[in-house]
């Protein structure tokens, strides 16, 4: 809701594009400050502080955080969105690409998260939230890397929250299914038949359509807000059903 963060200080990562701008916007929304951290900050949400961080480089990450902290004296939320894709079966991809996938999703998180903490621990509202995927909960065909990595997250989320608890910071993990972003617009857009294959994706989400960036926004503001404060080691599918549901198929 409008003004829920006011006062707040927020870092979203992958926050000029796709899900991350989504977050971003809807933090500004509701109060927040925000800094977007991304390769290319310059298409951020109007409202947000854009810089330049790379995620797989801790010197990136520190004086990313620094420079945040410095401008607002504070950082309450920190959105662990950045990752990239991966595709192919379990022998697709040779152990640089292995390396490369979980150097970005995992251990980016573990970066941001890392240089974050001593901030976090004298926040009254401190708040992490990781973005994970249906990847991590049910098995997709051609994502073995992929989802070895979202697996990863959720396993580290639930790690991260049993550890940090106690020092008043919850930790969560937001679970999207397929979302209507560039990333999967470049992946249509190579395949063989890219309405055929939109389709496809769309009708493996039971309720029938592509996630939207909102939705997923939406579930992360509630998770990394004040009101949520009872709610720590969770992963939020925000998929159409995905996870869970069995739907008979359509006659």
């Amino acid at each position: 809701m409008p003004g829920e963060y006011d006062g707040l200080v927020a870092v979203v990562t992958g926050g000029a594009s796709g899900i991350g701008a989504a977050i971003a916007a809807e933090l500004l929304g509701r109060g927040a400050r925000v800094a977007a951290f991304d390769l290319d900050p310059a298409r951020c949400p109007d409202g947000a502080l854009g810089v330049r961080v790379d995620v797989s480089d801790d010197d990136s990450v520190r004086a990313g955080v620094r420079q945040v902290v410095d401008t607002w004296g504070g950082l309450d939320v920190l959105v662990n969105n950045a990752g990239i894709g991966a595709q192919g079966q379990v022998d697709a991809n040779d152990d640089a690409e292995w390396l490369r996938v979980l150097d970005v999703n995992v251990v980016g998180m573990v970066r941001m998260t890392r240089a974050a903490l001593p901030h976090l621990r004298r926040s009254p509202a401190a708040a992490v939230v990781n973005i994970g995927s249906v990847a991590a909960t049910a098995g997709l065909p051609e994502r073995a890397l992929y989802s070895a990595s979202k697996g990863a997250v959720l396993a580290l989320t639930r790690a991260m929250a049993a550890d940090h608890l106690r020092e008043g910071i919850r930790v969560n993990c937001v679970n999207p299914g397929t979302a209507d972003t560039p990333w999967v617009d470049r992946l249509l857009a190579s395949a063989e038949n890219s309405g055929v294959e939109r389709a496809a994706l769309e009708a493996r989400q039971p309720h029938g359509r592509l996630v939207s960036v909102r939705e997923v926004a939406a579930a992360v503001a509630y998770l990394a807000g004040p009101d949520a404060g009872s709610t720590t080691g969770i992963g939020l599918a925000v998929d159409g059903g995905m996870q869970d549901l069995r739907m008979r198929p359509l006659s």
